[in-house]
């Protein structure tokens, strides 16, 4: 099974499936650590069954759509056809060695581990990572091949995918990977009601899923897809025990002890202190090496930076400038770069005043101080971006530049605006839109955050000269994400898009995903839009399809919903006795991607002797 990259993406999977509020998370990493430690669980689930199957190779002959898939490896910082991962870095392998405890810098924790209910943002997609696997897997070179799945095949049009999984894997309970554990895991997540936005835009009420036999399942689609296996090889694909997921239906505690068929089983977790996994040693897809995994949730970046160069911790995830140039600059530490992953930038509700009036939205985006932000932020470091396309990738569209540095221009709008609506109540500071001429407004951010504060300083300076009052709200990551998806915000920092392909940022765009909960964060509806998503998602790529999504670049900024700063760089580093990192390997022998939008993988990772 073989689908289309999106041009030279790295990001495959920061939203290569539905890293649900995942990808989509505040700003860049930096905070203050916290802590304080809640009690510590521990695991109580039966030793996994010793028969799981492993040699089963086969896959599907589904239809190639790139005429021009690279075949570089996650080495190559740009492939020659311009279509493979944008990833700097590899950590060579050698022969492997067993044993050792890999402690691992996370930039926050999150309330849960559970791929069915939980908002795993990118903390909680690696340790993901560690205990579940998916149904797909990216592979170095932009495809999907099976991974669980022995073979996904599509019908003639690509409304319906058949997925056929491999014999002999349990669940680290006991419990039998097969189609019924598919469709409880599906439906488990097309029930919740905030992982559910990302399941049920795409899928009928009735008949969503199809058990064909034991090991087969059918997913029966609204709308043809050629790009729908991506959404199986992360969050959407994470499979976990269906006896679990019952559990922790019951038992809503048990969502921090995650049970799935990974190279790596729950052990213990103290929240916003340390989770720890331990080797599955009857692991499916071969050796695993590590002992044990600790994550550590360290939110405060230079803190993160210094446990990496002290080696408290032998590996982390960057993504703030600052940071990632300090660690490629040290030749102690060994730094995998996604270069072409996430954008960075301020998102827009428009569902309440003052930012329901798109004079309001454009005047906000003139008065942005985007060149003291790329230059004081981004440092050279960070790439500047104009729309969730770099220029090299395919589906760019050089006509689009982001606005800014116009404070005089967004003067004039806000005048304008402030005139007629300034009486109007601003739904989330609970006062009027717009005081002594200025319209007031909430910047809210993740945090705490010394990078994030001084972004918001930055903004400040440049909003208020042109015409807006501000004031400022920080909360945590999930907290953050939550008053998000409500819409309970003016403005906020933000981290999205990435996907491998376009399709699959879809979710976060459709007027589909806007309700009471979105994922269309900002809220704008925009038919004519969707209806390009919805074709643009049909086709093979080529030129038509091209045109599809630079049309869809041109709408987003004509809209003034996003202001883009810069292209997030994402920097999984590791110290110099790491090796294997960029080592995995599909059952059917492909080398597998290894590095995504702040997220690594486990089970190919030792220490060198």
């Amino acid at each position: 099974m073989r689908t289309s990259r999106r041009g030279t993406k790295a990001g495959i999977a920061a939203l290569m499936s539905f890293t649900l509020i995942a990808a989509a998370c505040g700003g860049n990493d930096d905070g203050e650590a916290d802590d304080d430690a809640s009690a510590t669980t521990e695991a109580d689930a039966p030793e996994e069954s010793d028969d799981a199957g492993d040699d089963a190779t086969a896959t599907t002959d589904a239809p190639d759509e790139s005429d021009d898939a690279g075949d570089g490896d996650a080495a190559d910082t740009d492939d020659e056809d311009g279509e493979g991962p944008e990833i700097d870095g590899d950590i060579p392998g050698g022969d492997p060695v067993a044993g050792g405890t890999l402690r691992y810098a996370l930039e926050a924790d999150v309330d849960g581990i559970n791929p069915t209910s939980s908002a795993l943002s990118s903390p909680g997609l690696m340790m993901g990572n560690a205990v579940f696997d998916t149904l797909t897997a990216a592979t170095a070179d932009g495809d999907f091949v099976p991974y669980l799945a022995e073979s996904v095949e599509p019908n003639e049009d690509f409304t319906v995918w058949t997925v056929t999984l491999r014999e002999g894997i349990t669940f680290h309970d006991g419990t039998p990977l097969n189609a019924e554990a598919v469709v409880k895991n599906f439906e488990t997540q097309r029930a919740d009601p905030l992982v559910g936005l990302a399941v049920k835009p795409f899928y009928p009420e009735e008949g969503a899923t199809t058990i064909v036999d034991d090991l087969t399942v059918q997913f029966n689609l609204l709308e043809s897809n050629r790009y729908a296996p991506g959404a199986l090889a992360s969050q959407l694909g994470m499979m976990a025990s269906p006896a679990w997921i019952d559990a922790a239906v019951a038992d809503p505690t048990l969502n921090q002890q995650p049970v799935g068929t990974g190279p790596f089983k729950f052990d213990s977790r103290s929240e916003d202190s340390i989770t720890t996994f331990v080797r599955n040693d009857d692991w499916w897809n071969g050796e695993v090496y590590l002992d044990k995994i600790e994550f550590l949730p360290v939110t405060d970046t230079a803190s993160r930076v210094d446990l990496l160069f002290e080696r408290d911790v032998q590996g982390g995830q960057y993504s703030d400038p600052a940071s990632v140039g300090d660690l490629r600059d040290d030749d102690s530490i060994q730094s995998i770069l996604d270069l072409s992953g996430e954008e960075t930038f301020a998102m827009i509700n428009t569902a309440v005043p003052p930012f329901d009036d798109i004079r309001a939205r454009e005047a906000l985006a003139l008065a942005t101080p985007l060149d003291n932000y790329r230059n004081l932020i981004g440092l050279g470091v960070a790439p500047p971006a104009d729309q969730a396309y770099t220029p090299d990738q395919q589906y760019y569209n050089p006509d689009v530049v982001q606005v800014g540095d116009d404070p005089d221009a967004a003067l004039a709008l806000v005048a304008e605006y402030c005139a007629e609506r300034g009486t109007e109540e601003n739904a989330t500071l609970g006062g009027p839109t717009c005081t002594d001429g200025k319209i007031n407004m909430e910047l809210q951010w993740s945090g705490p955050s010394v990078v994030q504060t001084r972004t918001a300083e930055i903004l400040d300076e440049g909003w208020k000269a042109g015409g807006f009052n501000v004031s400022f709200d920080e909360l945590p990551q999930d907290a953050h994400i939550q008053q998000a998806a409500l819409g309970q915000y003016n403005v906020v920092t933000w981290r999205q898009f990435g996907a491998s392909d376009p399709s699959t940022d879809n979710v976060w765009v459709l007027c589909r995903s806007i309700g009471g909960i979105s994922l269309n964060w900002p809220k704008l509806c925009d038919e004519e839009r969707d209806a390009l998503l919805i074709e643009a998602q049909a086709i093979e790529n080529g030129p038509e399809r091209v045109e599809k999504y630079q049309e869809v670049v041109q709408k987003i900024n004509d809209d003034y919903i996003y202001i883009f700063f810069v292209h997030t760089p994402w920097d999984n580093a590791f110290a110099e006795n790491v090796r294997g990192v960029c080592d995995r390997t599909a059952p059917s022998g492909e080398k597998l991607l290894c590095v995504t939008n702040g997220r690594n993988w486990f089970d190919s990772i030792y220490f060198e002797q």
